[in-house]
């Protein structure tokens, strides 16, 4: 069986010793190599939790979350996660830094500088070069976010985890993004773990969908499937999104 670059086999996670305390119950995923894989489910419902696993932040308390086939545990957790790219919701930029410091902060960490490939990455984000001096406050939320994708990629990680990357942006920004960020992976062919609420937005960007509840996967369906599928849990995720309601 070829390796995956991300698998959890069996993955529990809790925070306390009650059975309300846990937060992630049995799952088992394997991610394909140069794929995105979208988890959706309701707020509360472990999404987050188990994209932290991948890179460290959260050890699962039963089961094994293995990243380049050596589980999690068995990394120097700085390695780890300088090998992975992580992107969350407010982008995390440091405001007294220039877009090019922070998108060359992966590669400052590793010992190095390359003014080169931090122009490579600004320009795969979709930036025009003479934005590398300016500071966080002086650019747009959708732009600050561009500025966060390409820090993430900076470092050529195999592995590219995104936290609600666009929830803060409005809707044609969203889809601005959206449009750049499936061009872009059709590119670089990372393997891409997604967190959304945004169901269309799965869809788009996403060739398999992972619905949790409740701390379990209910679903694991390619995108094209998911309209369509007869799985109960998924059937009223599509409906609240179709009745306008939050799932």
């Amino acid at each position: 069986m070829t390796e995956a670059p991300v698998e959890f086999a069996d993955v529990s996670y809790a925070w306390g010793p009650r059975d309300r305390d846990r937060l992630l119950r049995g799952v088992s995923l394997r991610l394909a190599a140069g794929t995105t894989a979208a988890l959706l489910g309701r707020s509360g419902s472990g999404k987050t939790t188990l994209m932290r696993m991948v890179n460290g932040l959260v050890m699962p308390t039963v089961g094994t979350v293995s990243v380049a086939g050596r589980a999690t545990g068995d990394w120097d957790l700085l390695q780890l996660r300088r090998s992975i790219g992580y992107v969350i919701q407010e982008s995390g930029l440091f405001p007294h830094w220039t877009v090019a410091r922070n998108v060359g902060l992966a590669l400052e960490l590793a010992g190095s500088s390359s003014p080169a490939r931090v122009a490579e990455v600004l320009a795969l984000a979709g930036l025009d070069a003479s934005l590398a001096d300016r500071y966080p406050w002086q650019l747009s939320g959708g732009q600050r976010q561009r500025v966060g994708l390409a820090r993430a990629l900076a470092g050529d990680p195999g592995v590219l985890l995104m936290d609600e990357p666009f929830g803060a942006l409005d809707p044609i920004t969203r889809a601005e993004m959206q449009t750049m960020l499936k061009e872009l992976l059709g590119r670089v062919r990372k393997t891409v773990l997604l967190v959304t609420h945004d169901l269309d937005e799965a869809l788009y960007l996403a060739d398999r969908v992972v619905f949790l509840d409740h701390g379990e996967v209910v679903a694991d369906l390619a995108a094209a499937e998911v309209l369509g599928s007869a799985n109960a849990s998924v059937q009223r995720y599509v409906a609240a999104v179709h009745h306008g309601g939050r799932a």
